[in-house]
C-alpha cells in the first residue's frame, strides 16, 4: 500500500528522495493519517494541511541539531510520523500511548512542549539567544499559524524578534483557519497578501533579474532594494513584517514541495530574522475534512468512507448555546464571547441567532476578558465561554479588570476538569484553585445538565462576576431536580448518618454511586452536591461539624487550593473533632488517557471513592 512510508524512520531518510518521490510520499502519509486517526480520532484537519511543508522543513534542516518549534502543537503528527514514531500511532492518545502533542520526554526531534495557541515564537526566540550565547550556528524555526497570530504574545514576540536581530526564521501557516474560521483585520490584511498576484508577481520578476547581475554595486543595490520596498508599500499597502524589521517571504504555495525546498534553501543562511509566508489548505487529500475543516478539527473515530456521523448526543456546549439563545431573546443587553471558537464552545447557534451581540476576538483571552469588562462598566451583560485551562492566560484580568471593579461579567468555563485523551495541556484541573481566592467572584459547578441551565439563568440575578465551570462530554441528567436555588446554598442529595460526602460538579455522580455501593457494606453516607465553591454553604457545614464523625469532599481539581482544602478550613474554624477527608487529583501534570481510566488511577471513581470512605471507617471491602 505504501511504496515510501515505511522507508522513512529518520528525517535523514527523506534526503534519499527525490522531488516526485517526496510527493508520493505526501500523498501516502495522508492516507495513513486518515486511516490511523479514524481510529483513534484526534487532530486531523490540521495535520492534514500541514504535510509537504513538515517534509520540506525536514528535508532542508536537520532535526535535532536544527530546532523546530511548534505552536499549538496539535499540527505535529507528520512531524511525529517521519522522526520514529509511525509504528506508534495506533496508542496515538492513548493512556500511557503516543501524546497527540510534542513531548519532550517522547523524541528529541521534540523541542518544547505546547498545548495552546502563539508560544513559538517567543520559544524560538529564547533558544536563538541561548545558541547565540553558547555561541553555536544552527538554526531556529518556528512554526505558527494565522489563527495563533491573533495572540497578542505573538505579537510580543515579533517585536522582540525584530529588535534583537538574531538568526531565527518564522513559518507563517496560513489556512485561514484557528479552529473556526479566523476574524478580524489580521486576518483580512494575510487575505490581501495571499490574493495580490500583480506585487507576487513584480516581487518575483525584481529577485530574477537582481539573482541574474553577478555583482551590483552597493549603490545600485541599495537603490534597487528601496525601490522592491515603494512597491510592496504600494501594492501591498506595507508589509507589517519588514516594518518589525523581520525580513518577509512569500506568500508561498505549502502544497508545492518543490517551491518550498527551494525557499528554505534559500532563506536558511539570510542573516536576521525571517518570516516565511506559506498558504495550506486546512484538511487537504480528505473531502470531508477539506470541506468542513472545523467539523474535522478534533475527531472521534470515524468511518473514512462516511466520514463523520452527527452525535445524537447533547453536550455541556450545547446546553450552554442553547441557553444562551433562549435567555437573549428575552434580554437585548446578554451578549456572547469566544476566543476563535464558537463551534468548541456551543456558541454558533448564538452566533447565527444574533450576530451583532457575538464577538469572535480571536485566540486573545486576555483581551476577550477586558473587553466584557468594557462592555459590562456600560450596562451589557457579557458572557465569556471558554475552555478552563486557556482562561487561565486571563487570569490577571480577571482580577484586575473585572472582579476589582465588581462588573458583572459571566466566565463559562468549558472543559472544566479530566478531559480525556488531550492531556496535561487541556485538563481543567486548576480553575476550583485559581478562582478561589478571587473577590466578588461567584464560582458555580452544576451536577448536571439541568442544573447547569439553572446556574446561567441564576447569574444574569447576581450584580457582579460569576464563573461557571462544567465537564467536556455528553451532558447528563440526575435525579432529584426539585430545589431551591439560592446564592451559596448546597443541595442535600441522600440523607445518611455519621459519615457525609460532599462532591462539587462532575464528580457528584460519582460520589452517589460510590453511596450506593457504600449501603451494600452497611454505610449509609449523605450526599451534598456542593454546587456553589464561593460562597460556601457555611450553615450546612455548621450542621455537619456538630453531627457527623467523617466528611469526604470530592472534586476534579487538584487538592492544592481547591474545594476540599476550602472546606477542611471553614470546618476547623468551627472546631469539627472528626475526620474529614479531601479526595482530589494531586499536585502532578494529570497525563493523557480517557477520563474513565484517569478517574480510576487517581481515585475519583466510583468505585474509588466507595473504597477510600471503606479504608478510613476500617471496614473491610
Amino acid at each position: 500500500m505504501y511504496k515510501y512510508l515505511y522507508n522513512v524512520n529518520d528525517p535523514e531518510d527523506l534526503k534519499k528522495l527525490d522531488i516526485n518521490e517526496l510527493d508520493i510520499l505526501a500523498n501516502e502519509i495522508r492516507k495513513f493519517l486518515v486511516k490511523s486517526i479514524s481510529k483513534t480520532g484526534g487532530h486531523l484537519a490540521s495535520n492534514l494541511g500541514i504535510v509537504e511543508l513538515t517534509l520540506a522543513l525536514h528535508y532542508i534542516f536537520k532535526s535535532p541539531k536544527d530546532k523546530i518549534v511548534w505552536d499549538v502543537g496539535h499540527q505535529a503528527y507528520v512531524h511525529k510520523i517521519i522522526t520514529g514514531r509511525r509504528d506508534k500511532f495506533d496508542t496515538l492518545r492513548k493512556f500511557e500511548g503516543l501524546s497527540g502533542f510534542p513531548k519532550r520526554c517522547e523524541s528529541s526531534h521534540d523541542i518544547f512542549e505546547t498545548g495552546h495557541s502563539s508560544t513559538s515564537i517567543s520559544a524560538g526566540l529564547g533558544l536563538a539567544m541561548a545558541r547565540d550565547i553558547n555561541k553555536e550556528s544552527h538554526s531556529i524555526i518556528s512554526i505558527i499559524g494565522d489563527g495563533a497570530l491573533t495572540g497578542g504574545m505573538a505579537f510580543e514576540a515579533l517585536n522582540h524578534l525584530g529588535h534583537t536581530k538574531t538568526n531565527m526564521i518564522v513559518v507563517l501557516n496560513d489556512n485561514e483557519m484557528s479552529i473556526d474560521e479566523n476574524v478580524g483585520s489580521l486576518s483580512n490584511y494575510l487575505l490581501k497578501l495571499r490574493t495580490n498576484k500583480a506585487y507576487k508577481k513584480i516581487k518575483d520578476e525584481f529577485e530574477n533579474i537582481t539573482n541574474i547581475i553577478p555583482k551590483i554595486g552597493n549603490t545600485v543595490y541599495k537603490a534597487a532594494d528601496k525601490f522592491k520596498d515603494s512597491v510592496k508599500y504600494f501594492m501591498s499597502e506595507g508589509i507589517l513584517f519588514e516594518e518589525m524589521g523581520i525580513k518577509y517571504f512569500g506568500p508561498i504555495d505549502g502544497h508545492d514541495i518543490n517551491e518550498l525546498i527551494e525557499t528554505f534553501n534559500k532563506i536558511k543562511n539570510v542573516k536576521g530574522p525571517v518570516l516565511v509566508h506559506v498558504v495550506t489548505k486546512k484538511g487537504k487529500g480528505y473531502r470531508f475534512a477539506e470541506n468542513e475543516p472545523n467539523k474535522y478539527h478534533g475527531v472521534s473515530p470515524f468511518n473514512v468512507e462516511k466520514g463523520i456521523e452527527k452525535s445524537t448526543k447533547e453536550s455541556y456546549s450545547e446546553v450552554v448555546g442553547n441557553k444562551l439563545v433562549s435567555l437573549a431573546k428575552k434580554n437585548k443587553k446578554i451578549v456572547a464571547i469566544t476566543a476563535a471558537m464558537p463551534s468548541g464552545t456551543g456558541l454558533n447557534k448564538f452566533k447565527e441567532a444574533y450576530p451583532d451581540r457575538f464577538f469572535d476576538v480571536g485566540i486573545a483571552e486576555g483581551h476577550a476578558v477586558t473587553f466584557a469588562a468594557g462592555l459590562a462598566a456600560n450596562g451589557i451583560r457579557p458572557y465569556f465561554a471558554v475552555y478552563s485551562t486557556f482562561l487561565q492566560r486571563g487570569y490577571d484580568q480577571i482580577i484586575h479588570d473585572v472582579a476589582l471593579q465588581n462588573l458583572p461579567v459571566t466566565f463559562l468555563l468549558d472543559r472544566a476538569g479530566l478531559v480525556g485523551a488531550d492531556g496535561e495541556t487541556h485538563h481543567g484541573v486548576f480553575d476550583l484553585s485559581y478562582l478561589n481566592s478571587i473577590p466578588n467572584l461567584t464560582v458555580m459547578a452544576p451536577k448536571d445538565k439541568l442544573e447547569l441551565e439553572k446556574m446561567i439563568e441564576f447569574s444574569f440575578e447576581i450584580d457582579g462576576p460569576v464563573a461557571i465551570r462544567y465537564p467536556r462530554g455528553e451532558a447528563i441528567k440526575l435525579k432529584n431536580e426539585n430545589f431551591d436555588f439560592k446564592l451559596g446554598k448546597w443541595e442535600l442529595l441522600n440523607q445518611g448518618e455519621n459519615t457525609a460526602i460532599i462532591a462539587i460538579g462532575n464528580v457528584v455522580k460519582n460520589s452517589l454511586e460510590a453511596a450506593d455501593t457504600l449501603k451494600e457494606k452497611g454505610v449509609s453516607p449523605t450526599v451534598i452536591n456542593g454546587r456553589f465553591l464561593k460562597p460556601m454553604d457555611e450553615d450546612i457545614l455548621k450542621d455537619l461539624s456538630q453531627k457527623y464523625k467523617y466528611i469526604f469532599t470530592v472534586e476534579d481539581n487538584v487538592l492544592t487550593g481547591g474545594f476540599g482544602e476550602k472546606i477542611t478550613s471553614v470546618l476547623s474554624s468551627f472546631g469539627f473533632k472528626g475526620k474529614i477527608v479531601n479526595i482530589a487529583l494531586p499536585d502532578i501534570f494529570i497525563e493523557h488517557g480517557s477520563v474513565d481510566i484517569l478517574y480510576n488511577k487517581y481515585g475519583l471513581s466510583s468505585e474509588k471513592i466507595a473504597n477510600r470512605v471503606l479504608n478510613e471507617l476500617n471496614i473491610e471491602r
